[in-house]
């Protein structure tokens, strides 16, 4: 989703505030853990998004994304986004029917409402030990949206995100950041102003936020897309919420959520990085 450059972006957080918000992206982080400790190898999406669905009933959040609407499209149906192989992002319940098999590349992305806050973090889990190319895609994701983070100083442009992890993946890893999609800032909502592009933009007009620069109290949901073949998407159809890559090269999703404070940025999603990944059973 592109904001609106000239809406407002932040305000400072009350001490309250903050830990609500931190209390939010941690529940997604301990969603993800139990999710891990329980994907196994011939399990579908319907099965996930019904576990997801119970985990959240448990922690008494709901989803953030469960009948959420951008138009064209229709209200999204599942508790989580599903996306396997070649669907980059905003895959539903019921897009994919088959169980996982080994060498699947299944992105989870899970948002939370927790007392009037969001949470929102992506990763990506593989079935069975992963082969070479979707090892490169993995550690790209990971290690483009680590760098990224540490950008997030006060006073330093967005544009910054964008040249630090279009380097990584682009130059270094020899891979494509998927265009037109990127992170966004969040809060009480689950889209806010700014846009985060994962690339930099040749225009202003094209990216007018790529000027913005943080201040203390941004909340910004930043997520790399990264696919093997190509930065270019499909749809199946213009009201469908799953976008493929144009080639069906695989691809990757990692998403944290920052707050940007005084002292430089405050990874709120921290402990996500540690999840057991490759799913073995």
């Amino acid at each position: 989703m592109r904001a609106n450059a000239n809406a407002k972006i932040t305000n400072q957080l009350s001490k309250t505030d903050e830990t609500l918000v931190w209390e939010a992206a941690q529940i997604v982080v301990e969603i993800h853990h139990r999710l891990a400790d329980w994907l196994h190898h011939g399990v579908t999406l319907a099965q996930v998004d019904r576990f997801v669905g119970t985990l959240l009933k448990e922690r008494k959040v709901r989803s953030a994304f469960k009948r959420y609407r951008i138009p064209p499209h229709p209200p999204f149906p599942s508790h989580a986004c599903l996306s396997v192989n070649d669907c980059v992002v905003h895959g539903t319940a019921g897009y994919y029917r088959e169980g996982m098999a080994p060498g699947d590349v299944l992105k989870i992305d899970i948002g939370v409402v927790h007392r009037g806050w969001i949470g929102d973090a992506a990763w990506t889990y593989v079935f069975g030990e992963p082969n070479d190319e979707t090892r490169r895609l993995m550690d790209a994701g990971k290690e483009s949206i680590a760098k990224g983070v540490e950008v997030f100083e006060p006073g330093a442009p967005l544009v910054r995100w964008a040249r630090t992890v279009q380097t990584c993946v682009e130059e270094e890893h020899g891979l494509y950041l998927v265009r037109g999609l990127g992170g966004h800032g969040y809060g009480k909502t689950l889209h806010n102003p700014p846009f985060v592009s994962n690339v930099v933009l040749a225009s202003e007009e094209q990216w007018p936020d790529a000027m913005t620069r943080c201040e203390p109290g941004m909340l910004l949901a930043v997520e790399p897309m990264i696919a093997v073949g190509t930065g270019q998407t499909r749809q199946t159809h213009r009201k469908a919420w799953p976008i493929f890559t144009a080639d069906g090269s695989n691809a990757v999703h990692y998403e944290h959520d920052v707050l940007v404070t005084e002292n430089g940025p405050r990874l709120l999603t921290a402990g996500i990085e540690e999840v057991v990944d490759v799913i073995t059973r």
